[in-house]
């Protein structure tokens, strides 16, 4: 059942006030916080007082949506006005944006109670959120396995019950991977769908915000909340947006499904592939009809990947130069302090990849590489 659906009810029939549910998940945030370090940063203050102002509007008597008053956390690449964004870097470890995100600012609009940023890998690059500067989420399953990422703070989070949903980004994974090794259910959106204002760039053509949750229907109503055209952000569809809810269905007999056989092959773990199995018999017996289909070029994706987004990387992060915001080492020369200053503020991942992208991006290796990359 949908955990946003029973707060609702509960919130509407005033057997529970919104104090109350983020009093109760703040807690359990702090519990448990210890072990898991799924936050970067949590705002209690802040949960609070959007509780408060949902309590405000039911006394009142006012109608409220399905997202007022349910628990959520932001993945540390959101700008957060007047909260601190670190995207997990030591970059901006102190950078308080004078802006709201798009999808942060219509969640807020919309009487969601924010209790917190999520770990990440840093700018999102890592698929185990062990490249935070900060800290090392651990997997609420079993502390001895990380969570996945880059969004591994945010699978977390929803998967040991510290919010009931939350937003990542998925540049090449990293909602559908952390949701996968967390156990709750992820959506990388089709891009546009979801704007990207206020989302800290990593690799433009790809990144895209979406939500977690631990039900479909928790995902489908927080889709629903930050989906639609924004004029701030160029890549927006103006597409008409549709109750994302009213589209679940009861069962799947007659839908057919595909199983793609070459990414169950060199690569894949014993246990994940009897893992695939088992759902792919429960789904036939739910009446659906399996169809294995070959697709040879998914060979390239991953070579693809490390050509494009590095690249785009490479370009995204020049930005961080000691001089606009952000981390600044003293220097005695300008290029001294550009050169000390990423020095200090990136970890190896992030260092690496710029290096891969620059590489890919320099002169004669253009055509070979990124527009290659861009075409497969």
């Amino acid at each position: 059942m949908s955990v946003i659906r029973a707060l609702h009810r509960q919130l509407v029939t005033k057997e529970r006030s919104a104090e109350e549910i983020a009093r109760e998940y703040l807690e359990r945030l702090a519990q448990l916080e210890p072990q898991l370090k799924s936050f970067i940063t949590v705002t209690e203050e802040l949960a609070l007082q959007q509780a408060r102002a949902v309590d405000a509007r039911i006394r009142a008597g006012e109608e409220i949506g399905p997202l007022a008053g349910i628990p959520l956390a932001v993945k540390d690449n959101l700008c957060t006005q007047g909260i601190r964004t670190t995207c997990a870097s030591r970059m901006l470890e102190g950078f308080i944006p004078p802006y709201e995100s798009t999808v942060t600012a219509r969640l807020a609009a919309a009487g969601m109670v924010t209790v917190g940023k999520t770990n990440l890998d840093e700018f999102a690059m890592g698929s185990s959120t062990e490249n935070s500067a900060f800290q090392r989420t651990a997997n609420p399953w079993d502390l001895t396995r990380v969570p996945g990422g880059s969004s591994g703070g945010s699978a977390a989070a929803v998967a040991a019950d510290q919010a009931v949903v939350a937003l990542g980004s998925d540049t090449g994974g990293s909602i559908r991977q952390p949701a996968a090794f967390c156990g709750v259910v992820g959506l990388k959106p089709t891009y546009g769908l979801v704007s990207r204002y206020g989302l800290v760039a990593f690799a433009s053509s790809l990144d895209q915000v979406g939500p977690f949750g631990r039900t479909v229907e928790d995902v489908a109503l927080l889709l629903q909340g930050i989906a639609g055209h924004d004029p701030m952000d160029s890549t927006s569809l103006k597409v008409d947006i549709p109750d994302y809810s009213q589209a679940l269905i009861p069962d799947i007999k007659g839908f057919k499904i595909g199983v793609i056989r070459d990414l169950l092959g060199e690569g894949c773990g014993e246990e994940t592939r009897a893992a695939v199995q088992a759902a792919i018999q429960h789904l036939q017996e739910l009446g659906a009809e399996i169809l294995e289909i070959d697709c040879p070029s998914f060979r390239y994706g991953l070579a693809t990947y490390y050509i494009i987004a590095p690249s785009e990387a490479s370009a995204n992060l020049a930005r961080y130069d000691g001089v606009k915001y952000g981390l600044r080492e003293p220097a005695d020369s300008l290029l001294s302090m550009y050169g000390k200053t990423r020095a200090h503020g990136f970890g190896p991942e992030v260092k690496r990849r710029i290096m891969i992208g620059t590489y890919a991006l320099s002169s004669g290796y253009y055509d070979a590489y990124y527009l290659k990359a861009q075409k497969v």
